[in-house]
């Protein structure tokens, strides 16, 4: 009796989640500019939005990727951290 063997097989395409139509396919979840990705759903008055990559962004610019890893919120510094020099 034969049976098929399960095998994956690579690629060098970009790995990304099957929400992810988009052609050039958006950046992946593990890229750094993951944030890049088109929005699936946004919620603002709940603080959140869904990137098409599986990311979850937060309106604190913290994120949760989708194999559950969590990024710490990134926010720029505001103006009155900012030095100029004379």
């Amino acid at each position: 009796m034969n049976h098929a063997s399960n095998r994956s097989t690579t690629t060098s395409q970009r790995k990304n989640s099957t929400m992810c139509q988009h052609q050039p396919p958006c950046p992946s979840a593990d890229s750094a500019d993951r944030e890049a990705a088109h929005l699936v759903a946004h919620h603002p008055e709940q603080g959140w939005s869904l990137l098409c990559n599986g990311v979850l962004l937060f309106e604190d610019t913290g994120e949760l990727l989708p194999d559950g890893q969590v990024v710490a919120p990134h926010r720029p510094l505001g103006a009155e951290h900012v030095t100029t020099a004379a």
